[in-house]
């Protein structure tokens, strides 16, 4: 005959345990969630070139998650001229110190003006895109477009490294963030490259919906 009293130890241990837990998920549940970070890492089109930072797409987004309340750090480590080559020298530096859960990948677009190797472009883009993802990060690449300077068959294979380097690489295509700001000669400077700040509204239009979905 089983002890009667092992039973009841038993049952009360169990309700102590069952409390436990209760206690360790309240407590889990009442801490404020850890701020994510997201780090842009782009050209002019991202460094607002020819205005104040504060004008620009990147820094309105980071006004607009501010103001929602949503708990993400943006950091902007995008720099006028900037390449392929230039954004895969910093990427392992800026992974380390700011740690960030999504990375957002606007460049090539200096490469393509510059008649830069196609196959050079992809690597690049595709090693950025692996570093990232090592780190723990979700990654978008920004597609960029350039003109028919050096031929219909170099500006065909330019378009089709971004699709091609996100497949490869599991990464997010994101929309292109100068669609119907660069065919309009009112929202660009005096350039003809550069958006004027009343067009950085439209560029964070073009993107905002496929970066919150990234976050």
């Amino acid at each position: 005959m089983r002890n009667p009293f092992s039973r009841l130890q038993r049952s009360l241990l169990r309700q102590k345990l069952r409390s436990a837990l209760l206690f360790g998920l309240l407590c889990l549940i009442s801490l404020p969630g850890k701020a994510g970070t997201l780090l842009v890492l782009g050209d002019s089109i991202s460094a607002a070139y020819g205005l104040s930072l504060e004008q620009g797409w990147v820094s309105l987004l980071d006004d607009e998650l501010q103001s929602s309340g949503k708990p993400v750090d943006v950091v902007n480590a995008s720099i006028s001229g900037e390449t392929t080559a230039g954004g895969l020298r910093r990427l392992p530096a800026l992974l380390e110190e700011h740690q960030p859960s999504a990375v957002i990948i606007e460049l090539g677009g200096n490469d393509g003006l510059r008649g830069y190797p196609i196959a050079k472009l992809r690597s690049n883009l595709r090693q950025m895109v692996a570093l990232a993802q090592d780190a723990g990060a979700r990654v978008m690449l920004l597609p960029m477009e350039i003109p028919p300077n050096y031929g219909s068959r170099y500006t065909g294979m330019f378009r089709e490294s971004y699709p091609a380097v996100t497949k490869e690489t599991d990464s997010v295509l994101g929309p292109f963030l100068l669609e119907a700001v660069a065919t309009d000669p009112a929202l660009m400077q005096g350039d003809g490259i550069h958006p004027t700040a009343e067009a950085q509204p439209l560029l964070l239009d073009n993107v905002r919906a496929a970066i919150m979905e990234l976050l």
